[in-house]
């Protein structure tokens, strides 16, 4: 097992923490989930959030706010909703009717490199 060890792993004095080595079994590369376990992740629910846009007022306009106020949103008109998942921008999409309710329509699922800027700003936004 572990022999305690006054060095960190660099061969330092780590000021008297007691410090240990662990000795971890090697995992086999054919372990799979087993069968049936993955259906209880598949069916977890996710919220999703749309955002139409952002604004940035300061506390006097937010106090002076009252009913028929309006706030200018940072989108132009046409311009793609952000889908997020957990505060992470992956997908575009379009404002649509579904029946008497509001839906998006996918116009384009983002990777992490392009929507890493934008859920930074989302999650200051929130």
């Amino acid at each position: 097992m572990a022999e305690p060890n006054d060095q960190n792993a660099d061969g330092d004095d780590d000021g008297g923490v007691d410090v240990q080595t662990a000795e971890l079994p090697e995992a086999s590369e054919s372990a799979a989930a087993p069968a049936g376990k993955i259906d209880l992740i598949l069916e977890t629910v996710m919220p999703i959030v749309v955002t139409f846009g952002q604004a940035e007022i300061s506390v006097r306009d937010m106090l002076a706010l009252g009913t028929g106020s309006v706030l200018k949103l940072d989108k132009q008109v046409g311009q793609p909703m952000d889908i997020l998942l957990r505060g992470n921008k992956f997908a575009e999409g379009d404002l649509v009717i579904v029946g008497d309710q509001l839906g998006v329509r996918i116009k384009e699922i983002t990777s992490p490199d392009t929507s890493e800027g934008q859920s930074e700003e989302s999650a200051e936004g929130a």
